[in-house]
């Protein structure tokens, strides 16, 4: 060992300071973070470019945990509601013309409304709604206008906008 250089040790080998270097860019590591990969060893930044995969929405590299969606790599980070950009990771989204969206974003833009009570229906999770011509109704906003009896599964009448049970409607 010359005098002046250190030793570097890792897995039971040693190098000169000098020798231990990046198999892709061929310098010196010293005492940076490096990655052993196949035998070979390689500074951070060189490992990241040919070995991680690149965030499509950001183009950096995915270092650490990371989300695939639509086949395609992304950061927690940048994998985020096209509305409010809140991050979705971990959270239940859904997409619409090949945009990711929270459900809160999604129901508020696309959702159709209750007639009863104008909140939007999402149809997610299995949520049950009433659908007649052309209005929807949440299942527990599907209620006679009089006396507020639920017609679902039942006979109903309709008066303009208001619907009713057949009691409440034989005077119409």
């Amino acid at each position: 060992l010359v005098a002046g250089t250190r030793k570097m040790e890792y897995k039971g080998n040693s190098w000169h300071e000098t020798c231990f270097i990046c198999y892709r860019c061929q310098q010196p590591i010293g005492t940076k973070s490096f990655i052993p990969k196949d035998n070979q060893n390689f500074c951070v930044p060189c490992y990241e470019k040919q070995f991680a995969m690149q965030c499509v929405q950001c183009k950096k590299a995915i270092t650490t945990g990371g989300v695939t969606y639509r086949e395609q790599p992304w950061h927690k980070e940048c994998f985020v509601c096209t509305g409010c950009k809140k991050q979705l990771s971990g959270q239940r989204f859904t997409s619409r013309d090949e945009f990711a969206y929270c459900l809160s974003c999604f129901c508020n833009l696309y959702a159709k409304k209750c007639a009863g009570c104008t909140n939007p229906i999402s149809g997610l999770g299995g949520t049950k709604y009433i659908s007649f011509e052309e209005r929807q109704w949440h299942n527990d906003c599907f209620n006679c206008k009089k006396c507020s009896l639920s017609l679902v599964g039942r006979g109903f009448l309709t008066e303009r906008d208001d619907i009713l049970c057949p009691e409440c409607g034989k005077d119409i």
